[in-house]
């Protein structure tokens, strides 16, 4: 989630909240300086209604001849078209999605397999002072769309919206459905499916860190869009909407969630399944917000609460150990027909960092166990229904 640079300003954020100087703190928490001229801060549009028109274009255009004849060919009216650039044997593209909730650019990558098939999407969310290509570098995401034949869109948050280019995961207009950033990323996935013709009933968010925080924000404002959802060391929704909240909360500190029990009996809860990655020696998200993401999934509540137990549901732990790795213990919620609904990975003596990622990318810890492999093999067992569309061989 962060470099030297950025623990070095949590570090400044943290000692002006207790000097009572929370202006000048939240400041360097949102990535601004206090004084900032008005060009300088984020900027975002004016909504009006809830609404999910926008606009995409394409600044690399995609593989000739792919997505749905139809949906294609309506998206692609107001795209500038331009140079494929290749990653692999897929291509990588960007792009730029604007809504009146704002504007942010995109990567996505399409498989070379993908000839305009309803296939699924997995959007990934980078943490703090990352970028697309770094992330998906790091958790070679891309290598397995390309043996999978799934798309992954890598939405990109610019530094005018954080210096530090973190979601926002910690301020209340990036919080709620139809406004600010989740706004931003339903509709940007929602455009790229028209575009490509993609399964809409097959369609995952994961993130590290911020982009971890900001997924479970996604899976409680849009659970009607992800029919799953991986956390890796991120924090539950709405579990700050100030500095010192933020703070708090990564500390493992006092938040208005307060711990598991707290987050169960809070307003915020979703049906959404859910996998969730972190390491047991993080240092800057304290591992009990692993605890306070479960407790705001219904699995956990169906399963943990005797009183609201379903019939059938069960939980169960196993522990294992990479080959030359890290040690885990899994813990698994799963519903009445034995479907997993959320995983819980602990990971002993991992940090903050995408486990079993490459050294390619910022982050990472290659000792595993392998959150991304992991991650979709979870996302493969849940679809939306209603949206599903039926494949011979799907993914």
């Amino acid at each position: 989630m962060i470099d030297a640079t950025m623990t070095q300003r949590m570090e400044e954020a943290t000692r002006l909240t207790r000097a009572g100087k929370l202006h000048e703190a939240m400041a360097i928490l949102q990535g601004t300086q206090p004084g900032a001229t008005a060009e300088q801060q984020p900027q975002h549009a004016h909504r009006t209604g809830d609404t999910f028109e926008g606009s995409c274009r394409v600044i690399d255009d995609a593989v000739s001849g792919s997505g749905s004849a139809s949906g294609e060919s309506a998206a692609r009216s107001d795209q500038a078209r331009g140079a494929t650039k290749r990653a692999g044997p897929g291509t990588f593209t960007s792009g730029r999605f604007s809504n009146t909730a704002g504007t942010r650019d995109y990567k996505l990558y399409i498989p070379s397999g993908y000839h305009g098939q309803a296939r699924p999407l997995v959007v990934m969310l980078h943490g703090c002072t990352q970028d697309p290509d770094d992330f998906a570098a790091g958790t070679n995401m891309n290598r397995l769309a390309e043996e999978q034949l799934f798309c992954v869109l890598y939405p990109a948050q610019p530094l005018t919206a954080n210096s530090s280019k973190c979601w926002n995961w910690f301020k209340a207009q990036d919080q709620q459905r139809e406004g600010g950033e989740p706004a931003i990323l339903a509709g940007m996935a929602r455009q790229v499916i028209a575009t490509h013709g993609l399964d809409a009933g097959r369609v995952y968010v994961a993130g590290l860190s911020a982009g971890g925080a900001m997924a479970t924000t996604l899976a409680m404002t849009y659970p009607d869009l992800f029919a799953a959802v991986g956390v890796h060391s991120g924090l539950p929704h709405g579990v700050a909407q100030s500095l010192p909240d933020a703070l708090g909360a990564m500390q493992g500190g006092k938040s208005p969630l307060g711990g598991a029990g707290a987050a169960r009996a809070s307003g915020w809860a979703s049906d959404v399944p859910v996998i969730i990655f972190h390491g047991d020696r993080d240092p800057t998200v304290h591992p009990s917000n692993a605890d306070r993401v479960a407790a705001q999934y219904a699995a956990s509540r169906r399963t943990g609460d005797s009183a609201n137990r379903h019939e059938g549901a069960r939980v169960t732990v196993e522990r294992g150990q990479v080959v030359n790795g890290h040690g885990y213990v899994r813990t698994t919620h799963h519903d009445a027909k034995g479907t997993p609904r959320l995983e819980h990975w602990r990971i002993e003596g991992a940090g903050h960092a995408w486990s079993g990622g490459s050294e390619r990318g910022s982050h990472t810890d290659p000792k595993g166990p392998d959150a991304t492999r992991e991650m979709l093999r979870f996302f493969r067992l849940h679809h939306h229904r209603l949206h599903h569309r039926n494949e011979a061989n799907p993914a």
